[in-house]
């Protein structure tokens, strides 16, 4: 039965009773959802609330605090809160300091009326540690065990009659995930909140060694009396946790010096005498919690056979990675190849649009607004909305299906290798989908240096605003032909770009571990959830909610950002120098002797010069050749200098920058389409195409490594608390991407690619 680590650390100052929260009502019944990570907890938060969830962040931190509304059957409507998943009552990380002042009352967090600590049947033992601590300090609380329908292929049962016996408050089971036992869970939640005693003490554990019981002595003596209320049982738990949790490395705040110093003595009379402290509290808790779950528990030694197979596969060093680079090869490859119908269709859907309003409005602003900034900047982004749900939604299975915990845990060595804690490859993989919700996953993660880390080298992964460039670069430059069997050359492209962020992720966390953000790896302490079946619902949701995400701000972003440069792109107008000869050449036009097509074919000829000459002495095109002789030598023009200056806000802009750039909204047909047939025709001075496959290339390894996401930038500030981070890795990332660049179009000349 696998332990906590003997080094575990966490706590704060007990201010009992304090309900001094902006967002509560007062007087208001306040309920806390704890538990370990993995649990089902979350799951249970979504059945008890349904819609009626609200977001924010806790008082002077940056975590969320996701909060709702339910009814109970006697006490009516409640307010319940989702504390983020925790192992121990330790504040390594800014998530588990919130754990800590949710569950006992910490200034500025209310003190719950009832604690439900959420346990995984599965997991018992380990998922007990947590609710004895909450138990011991006399909260009062109910367990809810979930997942007990994972124990029937392994051939076990637990008893929630025994269970509630040993720890002395209600034990309900339930099934979080499809709804069942939530009725009973409300009646005995009405049944806590009825009692006249609040907080009558639970489970006890015991130990028998003089010099401990003299530690948590003269750890009670220096307790504050802030948060001594009489309770002895009370006290001497947080006597306990005091002693298990104040050392050098803990982020606790608040905490009185006379109680640090008087854990620090004890530790080190402990450490003279030869004994690890530590190890005697955990040790003697599960002994406890070891004793009572073999007597809760029929058939305890049975196993699911089949999860111990799949995990010697896919945990096995060489068949794992195997697995792991065929899912995900699967999983870019499906990418492409499937959400292409639907990008076509989206992609044709605006192209009628947009030749629907020339047909019915005289040319003018008000039309180039709507067709050559609108529709075309806009619409040459949103139609990549389906494979990036798509993306969402794979990641989603993974997730769901326990597979993701494995990941984590085989990419360990890799990891640790460069440096990086294992449990960082979790926002790792999240970066795939958006940098912003990684950067704030790093919370998770104990030590200062491992979140700063990771943080640093997360933007580089491949993230799903990446992936409308990817696509409309590999789309263009890159034709279908050369297909192997199932595997397309556009698709292996794509996964080959998605492989080179990571590597390169690995190898900037390897340079920063070693020079600017040194520090000790410590063991990655990680549980594997039981394999489950993908849920819909629970997919659909989470697609739901970030392709919202995504239409709400990433399409505001382009919107805005494709209005500026529609306005940049269409003013100041053609000088009459430029403008003079193009008129006159139209005027010769209708006097000339043509028939209808022939002139109709030389009009739309002079109008195509009129425009591409219109945006090239355009502020946009200004600011383009400001910048091309500093992105010439990467085999990039003005035009895609303009994309590259769009794209700063978010790097999906740059679709809609070229879409503008080039007119690809003007006349009739799919923008998408349009815009690649253009930029494949492009040509330079000399007559050479601009868009080569080197050149495209070079393009993609620039967007796979540069930081163009202001939203990024300002996400680290918060997290980090400081300018410097953000500015170091806009810094760091910017030069990397150039040198690549450079490196791969001016070796690639050299090699005779063009």
């Amino acid at each position: 039965m696998p332990h906590q680590s003997a080094h575990e650390r966490g706590g704060a100052d007990r201010s009992r009773g304090h309900r001094a929260v902006s967002n509560l009502n007062e007087g208001s019944i306040l309920i806390a959802l704890a538990g370990n990570p993995n649990t089902g907890k979350t799951s249970l938060f979504n059945r008890l609330t349904n819609t009626h969830q609200r977001v924010g962040n806790y008082p002077g931190i940056t975590v969320d605090r996701h909060s709702g509304n339910f009814e109970l059957p006697k006490a009516g409507e409640v307010e319940v809160l989702d504390i983020p998943g925790n192992y121990s009552l330790s504040a390594r990380s800014a998530e588990e300091q919130i754990a800590i002042g949710a569950l006992s009352g910490l200034p500025p967090y209310p003190a719950p009326d009832v604690v439900v600590l959420v346990v995984d049947a599965s997991q018992l033992a380990r998922n007990l540690y947590l609710a004895l601590q909450v138990i011991e300090l006399e909260q009062p609380a109910v367990v809810a065990l979930n997942m007990v329908d994972m124990l029937d292929d392994e051939g076990r049962e637990v008893s929630p009659h025994a269970l509630e016996q040993a720890l002395g408050v209600p034990v309900i089971a339930i099934n979080a995930r499809e709804g069942d036992g939530l009725e009973d869970l409300k009646a005995a939640l009405d049944r806590v909140l009825a009692q006249p005693e609040k907080g009558t003490p639970g489970a006890r554990w015991a130990h028998e060694d003089p010099l401990l019981q003299a530690d948590l002595l003269a750890v009670h003596r220096a307790l504050p009396e802030s948060w001594k209320d009489g309770r002895a049982h009370r006290e001497e738990a947080l006597a306990a946790w005091a002693l298990l949790s104040l050392g050098d490395d803990d982020e606790l705040q608040r905490v009185p010096d006379d109680l640090r110093a008087a854990v620090a003595h004890r530790r080190r009379l402990a450490a003279g005498s030869g004994r690890d402290i530590d190890e005697q509290l955990i040790s003697a808790r599960y002994e406890w919690i070891d004793k009572h779950v073999a007597a809760a528990t029929r058939h305890p030694n049975r196993s699911s056979a089949w999860s111990e197979r799949a995990d010697a596969l896919l945990l096995h060093p060489v068949v794992g990675f195997a697995a792991l680079i065929f899912i995900m090869g699967f999983l870019f490859q499906t990418l492409f190849s499937w959400s292409g119908p639907l990008i076509e269709w989206i992609d044709s859907g605006f192209g009628s649009v947009s030749a629907w309003i020339v047909t019915v409005m005289p040319e003018g602003t008000l039309r180039s607004f709507l067709t050559e900034g609108l529709i075309a900047g806009t619409g040459s982004v949103l139609v990549f909305f389906p494979q990036i749900m798509l993306l969402f939604a794979l990641l989603g299975l993974m997730e769901d299906s326990g597979y993701m915990s494995r990941v984590a845990f085989l990419m360990d060595r890799i990891m640790r290798a460069v440096g990086l804690h294992g449990r960082a490859f979790i926002p790792m993989l999240s970066g795939y989908a958006c940098a912003i919700p990684a950067v704030m996953a790093t919370r998770t993660m104990e030590r200062r240096r491992d979140r700063l880390l990771t943080m640093m080298v997360v933007p580089l992964m491949s993230c799903a605003a990446r992936l409308p460039v990817y696509t409309l670069i590999i789309g263009a430059l890159f034709p279908t032909g050369g297909d192997t069997g199932w595997i397309d050359v556009q698709g292996l492209l794509l996964v080959g770009m998605y492989l080179f962020s990571t590597i390169i992720a690995l190898v900037a966390a390897g340079v920063l571990s070693r020079t600017l953000i040194k520090g000790p790896n410590v063991p990655l302490i990680l549980e594997l959830p039981p394999y489950r079946l993908p849920q819909a619902r629970v997919v659909g949701r989470m697609v739901f909610q970030k392709g919202r995400v995504f239409v709400t701000e990433a399409g505001t972003v382009i919107l805005a950002c494709t209005v500026g440069l529609w306005l940049l792109s269409d003013y100041p107008g053609l000088s009459d120098a430029h403008a003079q000869p193009l008129d006159a050449r139209l005027a010769a036009l209708e006097q000339a002797e043509l028939d209808p097509a022939t002139r109709a074919v030389a009009t739309t000829e002079i109008q195509r010069e009129r425009g591409a000459l219109q945006r090239e002495h355009s502020w946009a095109g200004k600011l383009g050749h400001t910048i091309e002789p500093a992105i010439a030598p990467l085999g990039f023009d003005w035009k895609i200098g303009v994309g590259l200056i769009g794209s700063l806000a978010a790097r999906e802009v740059f679709v809609a920058t070229m879409a503008v750039v080039y007119g690809a909204g003007e006349g009739e047909g799919a923008t998408l389409s349009k815009l690649r047939k253009k930029m494949r025709e492009e040509k330079r001075s000399d007559g050479a195409p601009v868009y080569t496959p080197l050149v495209g290339l070079s393009l993609l390894v620039f967007f796979a490594l540069a930081c163009q996401c202001l939203s990024t930038v300002a996400v680290v500030k918060r997290e980090t608390g400081t300018w410097r981070w953000p500015f170091f890795m806009l810094g760091y990332m910017t030069v990397l991407a150039w040198v690549a660049s450079f490196a791969v179009y001016q070796g690639g000349m050299a090699l005779g690619f063009h």
